[in-house]
């Protein structure tokens, strides 16, 4: 991919530094799965992890914010709202019974830049509702909008909702002539409420490549490919400080307290960025003409700030600083392409062949958990071991697993608010001869899925684990054994 020429005379990271750079990703035990380096419109760098791909849609939670603040800036270009049109005055049969003075203040201005004037995180509030526009409105408004930036995923749902409702349509449909298509960007796929409305802050899936041209876009002003998408203008509020999260920024995450714009955080060096959970990373360095792209399976908000500090310490630190070429060195005006496996396709340990107990037909009864798993079936087909899983919904289906390689296949599974039909990526290995690890990683999604079997002459110890998650629970539960090759 590559949108423009390389700028003459312009810094330029050589591949060493690259090299470095990814290395010491690899050391800090960082779970970045794809990462793409744009200078001056070019692709200068790219990094995957197997089965993860560049090219492959990824959930970008959070970072759906920054999408849907660009959609925001083209229908105020078009006229369809304004900054100061109050909240309220789109949902009138919506509202409650008393309207506070706070509540109608509120406006499209305070839905971007977070500071809608609520007191505490109502995510939990709102999200239990059917209707999210009815029970945003219905939440208390303490502080004067403008005056107490809390994030707010809802928020960002109320522009989405509020967008659907002047334009007469879908937010995809909305932006594909206005923003994907332009951009090159296949049709998204973008999770919705109960009710239909686009989830706006959380749920959209683009693939890296696709969040590099959305941040070209931001880094060229607003235009692609010498089409403009958005004004200048709105970008200039965008990427400039709207809200001050100083305060709520906990110790040691410096990019987490340089002000916040309209659903884009400000970092050091005159960047600003849009991020989800997990590590999904849109950064853009105007000074530097860096965009960078990434996508990864953090546990926590601080291994962000690590990757971040990496990036400015490692990289933009370096930018004008002379370093000695090897000859055997890629050519600076070239790619540095870097791919490797993921650990979790690095198969463990596994009893060899002869040493693996035989698995016939079985059928396990489980007992309640969480997820509402009934029952599973066991069986081997030749090199293949069958996982057949049965909940009575959705996620029901068989899933092939191999003893010594991976194989990829498509199953049901969560991805932010829904159940998905997506790829699939899986292995077996045999701890011992009662202990089988069946490893699922989803590549659309940072999820990788662990069920730990430990046979027992009658019963089967299964336990779930994975490795990040914001509401998928964690469990173990038994299994008691049925007739042989009866049906779960």
């Amino acid at each position: 991919m590559s949108v423009s020429q390389a700028l003459p005379g312009k810094p330029r990271l050589p591949p060493r530094t690259l090299r470095d750079f990814f290395s010491r990703i690899q050391q800090s035990g960082l779970a970045v799965n794809t990462f793409m380096l744009l200078q001056d419109g070019a692709v200068t760098a790219e990094f995957a992890r197997e089965p993860y791909r560049v090219d492959q849609p990824q959930l970008l939670y959070s970072l759906s914010k920054s999408v849907t603040s660009i959609a925001a800036g083209i229908a105020i270009d078009e006229g369809l709202l304004k900054l100061k049109d109050t909240v309220i005055s789109f949902f009138p049969h919506k509202l409650p019974d008393t309207i506070s003075a706070n509540l109608a203040r509120m406006t499209v201005h305070h839905l971007l830049s977070m500071n809608a004037g609520h007191g505490d995180n109502i995510y939990g509030a709102v999200a239990r509702e059917e209707d999210w526009v009815q029970a945003f409105l219905a939440q208390e408004v303490a502080y004067e909008p403008g005056s107490h930036y809390v994030y707010s995923t809802h928020c960002t749902y109320m522009l989405s909702a509020i967008i659907e409702q002047v334009a007469g349509e879908k937010l995809v449909d909305f932006l594909m002539p206005r923003l994907f298509e332009p951009l090159d960007i296949p049709r998204p796929v973008w999770e919705t409420c109960p009710l239909g409305i686009t989830a706006g802050g959380m749920g959209l899936s683009l693939s890296t490549e696709s969040i590099a041209k959305l941040g070209q876009m931001l880094l060229n002003k607003g235009e692609y490919a010498g089409k403009r998408i958005v004004s200048e203008r709105y970008l200039a509020l965008a990427a400039s400080e709207q809200s001050d999260n100083r305060p709520s920024a906990k110790a040691g995450r410096i990019d987490f307290a340089q002000g916040y714009g309209y659903q884009f955080h400000l970092c050091r060096r005159g960047c600003f960025r849009g991020d989800g959970s997990f590590g999904q990373l849109l950064l853009v360095a105007p000074r530097e003409s860096i965009v960078i792209a990434a996508t990864s399976a953090f546990p926590g908000v601080q291994q962000l700030q690590t990757l971040l500090d990496l990036i400015f310490e490692q990289l933009f630190d370096r930018l004008d600083q002379q370093e000695e070429h090897n000859s055997l060195e890629l050519n600076a005006n070239e790619s540095l392409i870097i791919s490797q496996a993921h650990p979790a396709m690095l198969l463990p340990s596994t009893l060899p062949p002869e040493s693996r107990p035989g698995l016939k037909p079985a059928v396990y009864r489980l007992a309640d958990n969480p997820h509402g798993l009934k029952a599973i079936r066991l069986d081997m087909q030749e090199e293949q071991l069958m996982l057949q899983m049965v909940y009575g919904d959705a996620r029901d289906g068989v899933l092939p697993f191999h003893f010594g390689q991976t194989l990829s296949t498509q199953g049901v599974f969560y991805k932010d608010l829904a159940l998905h039909q997506q790829e699939v990526v899986t292995t077996a290995a045999w701890q011992d001869r009662d202990i089988l690890v069946l490893t699922l990683i989803y590549p659309e999604t940072p999820y990788i899925v662990t069920y730990i079997m430990e046979f027992q002459p009658a019963a089967i110890q299964l336990t779930f684990q994975m490795n990040v998650s914001l509401n998928i629970a964690e469990y173990s539960t038994t299994g008691f054994l049925t007739a042989a090759g009866a049906t779960p």
